[in-house]
């Protein structure tokens, strides 16, 4: 029971503040409307409004049904995989729980309104200008926690050798 806590109570967490903030940009902002909340942070940061129906970076924006399916298989896959995760592992856990949870967010926009919205607008004057959403920074940090808990595993934990008289 613990085991699906550690993954359901961060994915409900980041479910929640993604569909709140997502509901208060879209109540408060017109589409493509920019408010800078920190001035002396007006040159990299700001809300915005935005409508995605693409992946990341608005790529492919004619795809969004595709993405839902996507994210459908994604959630389905979280939920198997977890199963199949030994022992404690709270760290893992919790990183498949916020994946989970940001792509519930996203998938849940993309049910209700037909693209994901996008409100945090983060800029690198001169080279890129990015608009992304609670779910997605919540699925980018998942994603690397579970990448470095993978790469930092014992050798003999990543695969075990059927027998080490092979190679000597």
């Amino acid at each position: 029971m613990r085991a699906w806590l550690a993954l359901v109570a961060p994915a409900l967490i980041v479910l929640a503040l993604d569909q709140a903030a997502k509901s208060w940009v879209r109540a408060n902002l017109a589409l493509g409307e920019v408010r800078t909340p920190i001035e002396p942070l007006r040159e990299v940061f700001a809300i915005t409004f935005s409508q995605n129906t693409g992946a990341a970076f608005s790529i492919l924006p004619q795809a969004g049904d595709l993405f839902l399916i996507i994210a459908i298989a994604m959630i389905v896959g979280i939920l198997i995989f977890h199963r199949r995760i030994a022992g404690e592992q709270p760290l893992a856990r919790l990183a498949l729980g916020l994946v989970l949870g940001g792509t519930c967010g996203n998938a849940l926009d993309r049910l209700a309104l037909g693209y994901v919205v996008d409100w945090f607008l983060v800029r690198i004057p001169n080279l890129i200008a990015n608009v992304s959403n609670f779910a997605d920074h919540a699925i980018v940090i998942g994603i690397g926690v579970l990448f470095l808990l993978s790469w930092r595993a014992k050798p003999a934990e990543r695969s075990q050798p059927e027998d080490s008289s092979l190679s000597q």
